[in-house]
């Protein structure tokens, strides 16, 4: 318990899940979460459901993690492990979590996120991986480091005197000492090698004859053996057990449905007769078999009728319906390939998998079927190319809904599906115009054939709701071509329509919305639709959906147009992860992009990008970022970055540019590029009248009309004190602060405001750090002399007290102190922060 892993390592058989049960019943003071891992848990969401519940279980204050998973990348991620070691962190008393035989994920990246798990563990909780190989994740660091405990199978091997009593007590009749060693020696100790001599032994009357014909250990003595005890048994339960081999886990309930006999009675029986029957620690009342054993059994059964294990799974997977279990009943209808049956549950699946996050197990599902089987069920088709792009395998989804479109028999209604969905995937594609038309295509399809009939597809395919998507993806797809006017026209559009009452989707929609309000410096109506997006994800539960990423991003970028970046770095980090979870790289580039604008000189940051190519409107941010580095390092503009193809109407581009004309000296030459420019002012995009503003001014300080000067400066400060705009001015420099602060005098408090920011931009305060904090730790650390409470930043910042919590304790440990007032009063040394300022949460 003093080290954070335990390792056991030993072969099948070896006795690793009997140790380990015997630990855990001995230590009832001590918290024990079971996990015995199968195929199944390479499924990251169903992993993680199953995990938290497990604990759950055995610690019920455990706070669920808020962070969503990279389910899309078959992980778990490393915001859902942080998560999750900071709600351990949290619990009272001792925690131990087992994961046995976790060589059935070997090679998997769940497997490696509960390797990198075992690193944040916290003191009180330790863990347990039992494997029957060893899983190569290199231990060497934690013997080095944590004291690893290791057992193997030299200190599980039995000794003369186990071997003695398990035969025994499972034999019933004593045996001899010669026969004790032979037994011994030739099993060499092997745990089952030993108890299916005893199990043989049971029904031998020559005990001694029985261990001198053993041939040798391993594989030779199960096969050898488990014959011996199969076939000493009477045909009735010998049957049942081979029966009973199909399912994974068994009940009494189970048992009776397959095997005809009473269930609780038979289960008792294995029990007590050691026939190879375990106890699932997480699921009271269920039991599986010892895997060799269930082999053997299996083998058995498919040479004695080949046809009886699929309607055995077929039963099972009747019985699981009936109790409510839909994923184990599925799987069992796909392994016994009833495969009409399997679609049609799956086509039952309602929101809730969306809701959820199960999509990728509907997808996987489907994929399973085979591919000529799907082609007769077009609906079956649809809905896994829907769920493919709601778990993030965007370009699969793709692909899949293009080929539906172009080749298969479509009804109108159908067709009106796969538009709308396919336009909805603009999210996960780097060129936009093809899901435009597609959006246009469905919205004309849907109004031209109102009366056409639709598939019900996860209750997400009704007509208004079709509308609603294919408006919303057009809205999206605006975004990412840079066109801000068209984006907001859709959107607006699209929140009208009856569909925006699904609470998913109108999370989704408002971020989106209030992403756009927010790059064209509405920043009041950004806010308000980030916050109303957000808190309505809260209620419903959602923020740990990839739903909310827009609005967290939103909420990054109005911290960084108030020139107050550090107040935006959780949401840009919570924007990010979202993103990141279902692959959405269209807002993975503006998250991206967003870093380097608060920081643009990062240059690791910059060589670290999301897959494929960036959009439209990231890409001017690129030019525009790579423009305002050439500027600020004192290279003429004509050292800038690759040419970008734009239009003659005003951009942040074309303000980089005649900043850097202007800061060359060149004021002649940047008038004549200001008035080739097409400029229109747009009351709804304030940032661009700032920006011409900003540098008409900066123009004619240059030429020294002062006067002409004052008046775009104040025009600029009017324009942009309502929104607290402050970037533009931020952006443009020192030389033009200089100009605000000489020619306005700084009279009012947005302008006070920008100077101030102006003059500490860029300055370090001297610390005295080992190790410094990140953007999101110095953005609570500014919160704490407020005293507001931990449940009260959580909520303002729309994270988990959880997260909250962990990057306090990050906080305290960076700083070297143990709470909160020596944080404050040690912050306030270092130049961190002022402790007479409450944090800006506005």
């Amino acid at each position: 318990m003093e080290s954070p892993l335990s390792l056991v390592v030993a072969p099948a058989g070896a006795g690793k899940t009997v140790l380990l049960s015997q630990w855990a019943h001995s230590h009832s003071d001590i918290a024990v979460a079971w996990f015995d891992i199968t195929v199944a848990d390479d499924s990251p969401g169903a992993f993680a459901a199953r995990l938290v519940e497990g604990i759950g279980s055995v610690v019920p204050t455990l706070h669920a993690p808020g962070a969503p998973l990279e389910a899309s990348e078959g992980r778990l991620g490393d915001a859902f492990l942080d998560d999750l070691a900071g709600s351990l962190g949290e619990l009272d008393g001792r925690l131990v979590l087992v994961f046995d035989d976790l060589d059935r994920i070997a090679g998997s990246s769940i497997l490696t996120d509960l390797w990198r798990l075992i690193d944040l563990l916290p003191p009180n909780v330790h863990a347990v991986f039992a494997s029957r190989v060893d899983l190569q994740l290199g231990w060497s660091r934690h013997r080095l480091e944590h004291g690893l405990v290791e057992i193997r199978q030299r200190e599980l091997a039995f000794d003369d005197s186990t071997t003695a009593r398990v035969i025994e007590h499972i034999a019933g009749k004593p045996v001899s000492g010669h026969a004790v060693a032979a037994v011994t020696a030739r099993t060499e100790g092997w745990a089952v090698g030993v108890q299916l001599t005893a199990l043989s032994l049971r029904f031998a009357d020559d005990p001694d004859r029985v261990v001198d014909e053993l041939a040798g250990t391993d594989r030779l003595v199960v096969d050898y053996l488990s014959e011996e005890v199969l076939d000493a048994l009477e045909p009735s339960r010998r049957s049942a057990l081979k029966h009973l081999a199909v399912v994974d886990e068994v009940c009494a309930g189970l048992v009776e449905a397959i095997a005809d006999v009473h269930g609780a009675a038979f289960l008792a029986e294995l029990e007590r007769d050691s026939m190879f029957i375990v106890a699932v620690p997480e699921r009271p009342g269920w039991f599986r078999f010892h895997r060799l054993f269930r082999d053997l059994l299996l083998y058995r059964l498919r040479a004695d009728d080949p046809r009886a294990e699929t309607s055995l799974l077929e039963i099972a997977a009747d019985w699981h319906l009936d109790a409510g279990d839909v994923e184990i009943a599925v799987d069992y209808l796909l392994r016994a390939r009833k495969w009409e049956r399997a679609i049609e549950r799956v086509l039952l699946s309602g929101r809730e998998v969306f809701e959820q996050s199960r999509t990728a197990t509907v997808a996987r599902w489907l994929e399973r079927v085979p591919a000529e089987v799907r082609a007769a069920h077009i609906d079956a088709e649809l809905l896994r190319a829907i769920a493919e792009g709601m778990s993030g395998r965007g370009l699969v989804a793709v692909d899949a809904m293009q080929a539906l479109l172009a080749g298969a028999e479509l009804s109108i209604g159908q067709r009106q599906v796969a538009l709308a969905y396919l336009a909805a995937s603009v999210q996960f594609h780097p060129h936009p115009e093809p899901f435009v038309r597609a959006a246009v295509d469905a919205l004309a399809l849907l109004e031209a054939h109102p009366d056409a009939e639709v598939p019900d597809l996860l209750g997400l395919t009704s007509k208004p709701f079709l509308a609603f998507l294919a408006r919303g993806s057009l809205g999206r797809a605006h975004i990412f071509l840079g066109d801000l006017v068209g984006a907001r026209r859709h959107l607006a559009a699209a929140i009208a329509l009856p569909g925006f009452a699904y609470t998913p989707y109108r999370v989704h929609l408002l971020g989106s919305l209030a992403l756009v309000e927010a790059i064209d410096g509405r920043l009041g109506a950004a806010t308000a639709h980030s916050d109303e997006a957000l808190e309505t994800a809260r209620s419903a539960g959602l923020l740990s959906h990839p739903a909310p990423a827009d609005a967290y991003l939103a909420r990054a970028i109005v911290a960084v147009q108030r020139g107050e970046p550090d107040v935006g770095a959780l949401a840009l980090t919570e924007g990010i992860v979202r993103s990141a979870a279902n692959q959405r790289t269209q807002l993975m580039w503006v998250g991206h992009a967003i870093r380097l604008l608060i920081d643009p000189d990062d240059y690791q940051l910059a060589t670290v990008e999301p897959p494929g190519p960036p959009p439209a409107i990231v890409r001017q941010w690129l030019v525009t970022i790579a423009l305002r580095r050439v500027r600020v390092h004192g290279k003429t503009s004509t050292q800038a970055a690759p040419a970008l193809a734009l239009s003659s109407s005003w951009s942040s581009v074309h303000f980089e540019e005649i900043a850097a004309l202007l800061a060359d000296g060149q004021a002649a030459a940047a008038n004549a590029r200001i008035r080739r420019l097409a400029f229109e002012p747009d009351p709804e995009a304030p940032l661009a009248s700032v920006e011409l503003a900003i540098v008409a001014g900066w123009t004619y300080a240059l030429e020294g009309r002062r006067g002409q000067a004052r008046e775009q400066f104040e025009k600029a400060l009017a324009l942009a004190a309502p929104e607290w705009l402050a970037y533009p001015f931020l952006r443009a420099g020192p030389a033009v602060v200089d100009l605000v602060e000489e020619l306005t005098g700084g009279r009012t408090e947005f302008a006070r405001f920008v100077i101030a920011r102006a003059r500490t931009a860029g300055g370090r305060p001297n610390r005295r750090l080992l190790e410094e904090l990140t953007p999101r730790e110095l953005e609570l650390l500014a919160f704490l002399p407020s005293r507001l409470t931990i449940a009260d930043i959580a909520a303002r910042c729309y994270v988990s007290t959880n997260t909250v919590k962990t990057h306090l304790g990050h906080i305290y440990r960076k700083l070297g102190v143990s709470g909160r007032d020596a944080a404050i009063e040690h912050a306030v040394e270092l130049g961190l922060l002022d402790a007479r300022e409450i944090a800006r949460v506005g």
